[in-house]
């Protein structure tokens, strides 16, 4: 065989590698350029949903802010203003039973009487709202029975630990130990057992009660704690003061975040 026979055999698979390799570099930049736009386009939802989950732990939902005017009208006994809170809250997402239980755990920070006055407010909204053909979802009952007698001092005791974030002791309850029991087991045990209201919006509606109280401020700073322990972010409380502001009055607002600036000190300081 000569050599140009050779070279005009050869010529047609040199041409052949030849598109192969071309085929292939082109074929692998273009998986690189693929790769790294989706490597992009990941990354920017990675940001987009860092985020926007941060912009979530911020902020508050509308039925969270409805809770806390309703709760500082309420607690304040300004009846007028709290028809117009239930109505908004209502309107926002609360069921029949979310206000029932925020109304009968007012009890425990501003009396018995505000709260069966705050209760007979809303069966009058409730019966206005049917008659304008407003029928409001009634909302979950406890899904378990609430313990009685020493397993209900035992339930409280362990939720108040969990709230606070370690056992409740101190001279008072030295001093007064029937208070302690009262708290453990009608606050901790009787209402706090009571799962169709998450401790969350407890502590919302805590926090706005408090916020109506004069002389409650190292309650309220307290609850401040017990929100952030219960997953209540420093910028929804922020928003908690804001909300206040807006809706109820500067007074509130004022104790709120000064109750709030007082605990974030107090955390940064035990760091």
């Amino acid at each position: 065989m000569s050599n140009t026979t050779l070279a005009k055999n050869s010529s047609p698979r040199r041409t052949l590698m030849t598109l192969a390799v071309v085929l292939c570099s082109s074929w692998g930049a273009g998986f690189t350029e693929r790769n790294a736009n989706a490597q992009e386009t990941l990354s920017m939802n990675q940001v987009q949903a860092t985020t926007t989950n941060s912009a979530l732990s911020e902020t508050l939902t509308v039925r969270q802010q409805a809770i806390v005017p309703i709760a500082a009208f309420a607690a304040a006994g300004d009846i007028g203003s709290l028809n117009t809170a239930l109505n908004q809250g209502l309107d926002g997402g609360l069921t029949l039973n979310d206000a029932k239980e925020i109304l009968v755990q007012l009890y425990a920070y501003a009396g018995f009487p505000r709260s069966l006055n705050a209760l007979g407010e809303l069966m009058k909204v409730v019966e206005a709202r049917r008659q304008r053909g407003v029928h409001d979802a009634t909302g979950s009952e406890p899904s378990a029975p609430i313990p009685k007698g020493d397993a209900l001092l035992a339930a409280g005791t362990a939720n108040q630990t969990k709230l606070s974030g370690a056992p409740v002791k101190g001279p008072l309850f030295d001093f007064a130990p029937a208070i302690d029991e009262y708290l453990k087991s009608h606050l901790f045990g009787d209402i706090f057992e009571r799962n169709n209201l998450d401790w969350q919006s407890r502590e919302l509606a805590t926090v706005g009660m408090l916020s109506s109280i004069p002389g409650a401020e190292s309650q309220l700073q307290a609850h401040m704690r017990i929100s952030m322990n219960v997953g209540l972010t420093a910028g929804q409380l922020r928003k908690v003061t804001e909300v206040l502001a807006e809706r109820v009055s500067a007074d509130n607002a004022r104790r709120a975040r000064e109750a709030l600036d007082r605990q974030l000190a107090t955390s940064a300081g035990t760091k």
